[in-house]
């Protein structure tokens, strides 16, 4: 199983680039992984918040094809421990998916279209962060989930 990581815009801030990279290469120890970092919208200043997320909508769903399996990062998605997040992975590649597809939206959120194409919706906390700080704490529970299931002692219980 492919796992892709979809991106709204470039991430800003050197040491997310850095810790957003050191992350994606451990994951990759584990599993083919992709990190996809579409463009801004452009001329976004002149657009409503609901336009900005159509057309951030639009650029994701151009990326997915039909049987690719979406999960959204949201606030109000499943709130979920480490150890529910690593049985979900394992879940899905018994399930032989070719591709999981994790999407992290812009700083408006996503729009209902995009709701309706996910098949999931995850939280990683009840509290609300950057979009851009989303991508370093996803990345980090990611590899997180394969040292779970690979019984290896990153993470302490």
């Amino acid at each position: 199983m492919k796992t892709e990581l979809i991106l709204i815009g470039k991430t800003d801030f050197a040491f997310l680039k850095e810790g957003i990279s050191m992350y994606e290469e451990r994951v990759k120890f584990y599993t083919p992984f992709l990190k996809r970092e579409l463009p801004d919208i452009k001329k976004a200043a002149l657009l409503t918040k609901e336009q900005i997320k159509e057309r951030e909508c639009e650029a994701v769903l151009k990326c997915i094809l039909k049987e690719d399996y979406i999960v959204l990062l949201d606030v109000q998605g499943e709130k979920i421990s480490s150890e529910e997040f690593a049985q979900k992975i394992e879940k899905w590649r018994g399930r032989g998916l070719k591709r999981l597809m994790f999407v992290i939206g812009g700083a408006y959120g996503f729009s209902q279209a995009l709701y309706g194409r996910a098949d999931e919706r995850l939280s990683l906390s009840s509290m609300t962060f950057s979009h851009q700080m989303v991508r370093l704490l996803f990345l980090e529970q990611l590899y997180r989930a394969c040292t779970i299931i690979n019984k290896e002692p990153y993470h302490h219980k």
